[in-house]
């Protein structure tokens, strides 16, 4: 209600008790309750009571009216004024129509409350007066904002539910007044409310149901946001036909469309489309990829040449920039003369002396630099010369690199047949353990699936054997080269140290390399005899026969490969596999090799056999 309309009505009916010549009997009372209401103290007579600075706070005397009050102030959406913050909040009388609400003394402490909830909408609100109805309640909080549910009970408490969150806030200012019903003084028309949160399922619910609204928005806009940076996909491959399939053809002759046409091309063939009617068309494409190698290599070779290229400027630049540190560096040496030396100051010397070190260091780095570049082409040319020797070509065609090439395409072969019979038995097994009706006719042939697998193993085994039997040789063939091309040198040394009698000793020179190369020939046989009976070529070789014989005598159920090198590495770990495989090998009299296992789990085990062979001699 307005202030100014109150005191209109109490001068009134001041007015009206100056007629009926009414008195009052305590003016204190009297000023105590005027200014409890919010207006400003005045006799009967119209005179004020109290002096205006001692009225209400607000009320200019100049005007003639009160500013306007609004006790809500801070539960309105209008920001109040600033507040400092050492200043504690002094509350208001509020007056509504049908009750007034008298602040509590602002030196208690404030009115204490539970944990929010979370969505909490929801308010108790207790401590009301027995008289207070559910319409006094509505007006006393109506102004904090829209109200959906009183729910009021018997016992003077209620609970109050509203729109927005931010209206409970409004609704806890008024936690702590005093409400009096009315201008009674009667106990049940007065209480002193407390406000507080109140937990309601509706308000967790609907609080739930935001929490889960703002997590699908949330995942729509992360959605969006890698969809954003996705990749874009790849174009999906055509089905094969014959009019695609010229059109591919053509893409594989060009360079630029070469990558998608080979990625089509080979979708079509993993997807099965090579039979019987496109096998030459799958043909001819293949034909027109294999063809791109070409261009690939001489692409290559361009490339290579365009790297030599650079690499000469960049030589050249070098030499160019070492030319000129050394013409500095003859600066610095002419001035370091006593000619010249002796007129410069001794900050000059300082700055000469330091000038020079700093250029000597920077020309050693970088003559360093041109060395190492010239001492690579040299060791590229000289692979470039033993590639291009024929001699070494033609030694090599003739010990025998077609027929390790040839063992080692069998052994792949031979290895990739072993890989497709353990499928076909793990597919089986499965089989056999998922579905019972096939268990009567699997067993034979996993049986024979097994036996085939274990003859593929022996036979990868005996040709693993050739294949390193070959390298043995290859390698004593590479050895014999490298005597006869030191005596081949050395007989040219002679021959050259000896220019004068060259006519003379043509033939005896002649003779002597004859006579060398049958010499060589038997010395290399005598060799692989001595190997094949078994000797030991080296004190290093008898030191691992110890070690290796104490190994396996102490595993009498024999020890495999991989696990006697694995001990063997811990004293020499220059030592390989295939050294200690070649070394018992050449020895069947001490060491021999059996088969244990079936199946996938088939291994070589090596045992120690000399006491049996010394007894049995």
């Amino acid at each position: 209600m307005n202030p100014c309309v109150q005191r209109t009505d109490l001068m009134r009916a001041a007015d009206g008790a100056e007629q009926n010549q009414l008195s009052v009997s305590d003016p204190g009372a009297w000023t105590t309750a005027m200014n409890n209401l919010g207006i400003m103290p005045v006799g009967l007579g119209r005179q004020p009571m109290i002096s205006d600075s001692l009225c209400l706070q607000r009320f200019d005397p100049g005007l003639g009216l009160m500013s306007p009050m609004n006790p809500l102030m801070g539960l309105s959406l209008v920001p109040p004024l600033p507040v400092p913050p050492d200043m504690p909040v002094v509350k208001e009388i509020i007056h509504s129509k049908s009750c007034t609400l008298f602040p509590q003394n602002h030196n208690l402490p404030p009115p204490s409350t539970r944990e929010r909830p979370p969505g909490c909408k929801t308010v108790f609100v207790g401590g009301l007066p027995e008289n207070a109805t559910e319409e006094i309640v509505k007006e006393v909080f109506d102004p904090c904002g829209e109200i959906i549910a009183i729910r009021k009970s018997k016992k003077n408490f209620c609970h109050i539910r509203f729109c927005e969150e931010f209206m409970v806030d409004k609704a806890l200012y008024l936690s702590g007044y005093r409400m009096r019903i009315g201008s009674s003084t009667d106990k049940k028309d007065s209480g002193r409310i407390h406000v507080d949160f109140a937990q309601a399922r509706d308000d967790l619910y609907e609080w739930e149901c935001q929490q889960r609204l703002l997590a699908r928005e949330e995942r729509h806009r992360r959605k969006v946001h890698e969809d954003r940076l996705r990749p874009p996909s790849p174009p999906p491959i055509v089905h094969f036909s014959e009019h695609e399939a010229a059109t591919l053809a053509e893409g594989l002759k060009d360079d630029h469309k070469f990558c998608e046409a080979t990625a089509v091309l080979f979708t079509w063939i993993d997807r099965g489309e090579v039979n019987r009617r496109t096998a030459n068309h799958f043909y001819s494409m293949i034909q027109s990829a294999n063809s791109h190698v070409r261009r690939l290599m001489s692409e290559k070779a361009q490339h290579e040449e365009e790297m030599e290229r650079a690499k000469e400027i960049f030589k050249n630049a070098l030499l160019a920039i070492l030319n000129q540190f050394e013409q500095i560096s003859a600066v610095f040496t002419a001035a370091t003369r006593q000619k010249a030396w002796d007129h410069f100051s001794k900050a000059q010397r300082k700055n000469i002396d330091i000038w020079r070190k700093q250029c000597e260091e920077l020309r050693t780095a970088h003559s360093e630099e041109v060395m190492g570049i010239r001492r690579e082409e040299e060791m590229e040319m000289s692979d470039e010369d033993e590639d291009e020797n024929p001699c070494k070509r033609l030694r090599t065609e003739e010990n025998g690199s077609c027929d390790q090439a040839s063992l080692k395409e069998e052994n792949d072969s031979l290895r990739w047949q072993l890989e497709a019979y353990r499928n076909e038995v793990e597919l089986l097994k499965r089989e056999q353990r998922g579905g019972g009706g096939r268990h009567d006719e699997d067993p034979p042939v996993i049986q024979m699936l097994q036996q085939n697998m274990h003859n593929m193993q022996q036979q990868l085994l005996s040709v693993q054997e050739q294949l390193r039997s070959k390298e043995a040789e290859l390698e004593e063939t590479r050895e014999e080269q490298r005597l006869l091309e030191g005596g081949v040198v050395s007989m040219r040394d002679q021959l050259l140290s000896n220019g004068d009698a060259v006519e003379g000793t043509n033939g005896d020179l002649h003779e002597t390399a004859m006579n060398c190369v049958p010499s060589s020939f038997l010395s290399r046989e005598r060799r692989s005899e001595v190997i094949m009976r078994g000797a030991v070529a080296s004190e290093k070789e008898a030191l691992l026969l110890g070690v290796i014989s104490t190994f396996l005598h102490v595993h009498p159920f024999g020890a495999n490969l991989e696990y006697l090198w694995s001990y063997i590495q811990r004293l020499d770990s220059k030592v390989s596999p295939v050294d200690l495989e070649r070394l018992m090998v050449r020895l069947p009299s001490m060491f021999r090799v059996e088969l244990s296992g079936v199946g996938a789990t088939l291994e070589k085990r090596w045992k120690f056999c000399g006491f049996e062979s010394l007894g049995s001699a």
